[in-house]
């Protein structure tokens, strides 16, 4: 049997090392890497299927080409010859007919690899076509929030843990998303007592297990942060010293805004006890390095940016952002900042038409000057991913749309293919990765061949663009020459390491250590007053507000949507592994017991989730880890698994205040007993 040191490519800010143990072969068992620095050994139950997930006999294992109508599911195989041939006849026809921006090129996160993720969005950044906006469904609002904020640098690193006295899980359920950081915690409160606080609207693992749990009220995180900081000045608990010397506009923000967050005031918007905002403030006003660590379901919400940059503004207060052990952490990525563009924008056209993830459906029905009419689909499934799917089902089965899908597996969106081409896994691929949650790299290698005829998303990238006449030599370069490119002439922490070591598969970390957080931002300053916002008509101070479309929504609709991930299946990726189907159940959403009994609901109903957007059907678990209000949806599933349709098809397209991000906890919706096909007039809702 031989081990190959592999890296997990999901979606997920650990990065884990992993160990493929292959025989004959094939890839037999996954496990976590002992040796790996960070990772130690663990990986998720997730990915410990992930030889089920390779070895899957649902995955595709031939180019096929559409023979039913589009949605029907129906195929017939055809060569790579063939595939390669027909996309590239198609699309040199429509450039010529409209010119390239009628098509559009729909690379996404489900796979993380450096090279997988970003010689795809290159192949069309070189073409000129349409692009993806990437990062809309997750990552823009709280990027955007933090930059303006902090300006675009990491955040504290993780394993500085063993220095902190307080830990802050804000909005991050991190015994199920950040597991390694949530093991050096709990290791720490172990050896120190170190306390650790969980806020979040959902009574979570890491919740259950927290020394303070304060199950705030969804869409009130701004407010809580602004009543911390009330206290903290009330109490002579803010750090003047560093206030003065290391932020901008403190002195308005203490003057216009605090005084309107009283803990009475705070509690009253964020359905928290008067003490227990006066604990947590205690808590974290005499902590001597307290660490935040934030999530994003924070900021899919309407005022989702200034929720975020209320709360990276509370360690500006306390000073910690100048200790190690303190301050705040979203995303590790800024320190690794090299030489992208060298696969993301290989030589082409400068400029492209964006099109937002969030509003597919939109676009493909109504963008105009040219339409689109060619789509590609890599590592994403749209049709159950994005927001009001009802419209992205109905724009992807226009007969005059040529979409190719680039999948292991036939999933919602490859069934509205013309063309679906079978990709290799992150087992056959070699790719480099950085961790996003953590300050690792690491070269995976490829532990087996890819199982029939797949090929990786670099391969096919590289064959198209032959295909299409590129000329580039990132398009011909093989796997690890490309990976050097992303070294030359790239600057910062990541630049520093060895790429010999890490092509011999060293794990490497990027050093970052600092006297205190950099502050990249106009001022060099953390910036409790943003100029930047301000010139955006943009509120350029801390504070909150509600968002009077969602009181409008509020007054029609008795329940509010939380989404979250799910334990066994977070994404559609996993799908292809019955024992995490099993594992999991069908698609279920979440009641708490008084909203169940006063709908005369019960466990096990499958019940009606419906809003003015449409219904679909869910099985119903009745629990209190949830707030009365409140239904909570967890993970993404293919519909095909639910009683009818996926929970995107109820989430509106609207936009973040900040970073044009998603919404989805904007959402109000009434649950029922399930009657397939019920109008949803029908129904009287309140409010109507």
């Amino acid at each position: 049997m031989k081990s190959v040191r592999v890296v997990c490519a999901h979606d997920c800010p650990d990065m884990c090392s992993l160990i493929a143990h292959v025989e004959g072969g094939k890839v037999v068992r996954v496990q976590g890497d002992p040796d790996h620095p960070y990772t130690a050994g663990f990986a998720c139950g997730k990915v410990n299927r992930d030889a089920d997930l390779v070895n899957s006999p649902e995955r595709i294992m031939t180019p096929l080409k559409r023979t039913g109508p589009k949605g029907s599911g129906k195929f017939t195989p055809i060569t790579w010859d063939a595939a390669l041939d027909e996309i590239a006849s198609r699309w040199k026809a429509i450039i010529k007919e409209s010119g390239p921006h009628a098509i559009l090129g729909y690379a996404y996160s489900a796979h993380q690899g450096l090279m997988n993720r970003g010689l795809v969005n290159g192949l069309f950044h070189a073409l000129g076509t349409s692009r993806l906006q990437a990062g809309t469904v997750c990552d823009t609002c709280c990027e955007t929030a933090w930059d303006v904020t902090l300006g675009p640098v990491g955040g504290a690193d993780p394993e500085s843990v063993v220095h902190s006295d307080l830990v802050v899980a804000w909005g991050a359920d991190l015994a199920a998303t950040n597991v390694h950081f949530w093991a050096l915690a709990e290791e720490q409160r172990k050896k120190r007592g170190m306390p650790i606080v969980v806020i979040d609207p959902r009574r979570t693992r890491s919740a259950k297990s927290a020394d303070l749990y304060l199950p705030i009220r969804i869409g009130t995180d701004a407010a809580l942060a602004l009543g911390v900081m009330h206290i903290l000045v009330r109490d002579g608990r803010a750090d003047r010293g560093y206030i003065a010397k290391h932020t901008l506009g403190f002195d308005k923000v203490e003057r216009e805004i605090l005084p309107n967050f009283t803990p009475a005031r705070t509690a009253e918007i964020t359905g928290l006890s008067i003490a227990d905002i006066e604990k947590l403030a205690t808590m974290y006003g005499t902590a001597k390095a307290a660490l935040i660590r934030l999530g994003e379901g924070m900021t899919r919400l309407t005022y989702g940016g200034q929720a975020l940059r209320t709360v990276v503004l509370l360690p500006g207060v306390s000073g910690h952002y100048a200790v190690k052990g303190g301050g705040a952490l979203l995303l590790t990525a800024a320190s690794c900042d090299l030489n992208y563009a060298a696969i993301r924008k290989p030589s082409g056209p400068a400029t492209a038409r964006m099109v937002n993830h969030l509003r597919l459906g939109e676009e493909l029905l109504n963008m105009n000057d040219p339409p689109i009419r060619a789509l590609y689909v890599s590592a994403n499934n749209p049709a159950v991913t994005c927001p009001e799917v009802h419209k992205v089902r109905k724009g992807l089965a226009r007969e005059d749309l040529f979409t190719v899908v680039h999948d292991p597996f036939m999933t919602d969106t490859a069934k509205f293919a013309d063309i679906v081409l079978p990709a290799a896994s992150y087992l056959e691929t070699d790719d480099l990765y950085r961790a996003y949650g953590a300050y690792w790299m690491q070269w995976g290698q490829k532990a087996v061949e890819p199982a029939g005829q797949a090929r990786s998303n670099v391969d096919v990238a590289q064959a198209l663009a032959q295909h299409m006449g590129l000329k580039d030599t990132i398009f011909s370069l093989a796997p690890q020459d490309a990976a050097r490119e992303l070294f030359k002439g790239s600057t910062g922490p990541a630049s520093k390491a060895d790429p010999a070591k890490l092509f011999a598969g060293e794990p490497i970390h990027i050093a970052h250590d600092w006297d205190g957080q950099p502050f990249k931002t106009p001022s060099g300053k953390l910036e409790f007053y943003s100029e930047q916002l301000a010139a955006q008509g943009l509120p350029p101070m801390p504070d909150w507000q509600r968002d009077p479309v969602e009181a409008v929504e509020a007054a029609k609709w008795p329940l509010r949507l939380l989404t979250a991930p799910g334990y066994f299946q977070a994404h559609t990726a996993f799908s292809g592994v019955d024992f995490l189907r099993a594992r999991e159940g069908k698609p279920f959403c979440i009641l708490h017991p008084d909203d169940a009994a006063k709908r005369g609901l019960k466990d096990g109903d499958e019940v009606r989730l419906s809003n003015n957007r449409g219904e679909i059907g869910l099985v119903l678990k009745v629990a209190d880890e949830i707030q009365p209000g409140v239904v909570l949806v967890p993970g993404q599933r293919p519909t095909g698994e639910a009683v009818s349709g996926t929970i995107n098809m109820l989430c509106s397209d609207r936009y973040t205040d900040m970073g044009e991000g998603a919404t989805y906890q904007s959402t109000w919706l009434e649950v029922g007993p399930w009657k397939s096909g019920q109008p949803v007039a029908a129904l009287n809702f309140q409010g109507e």
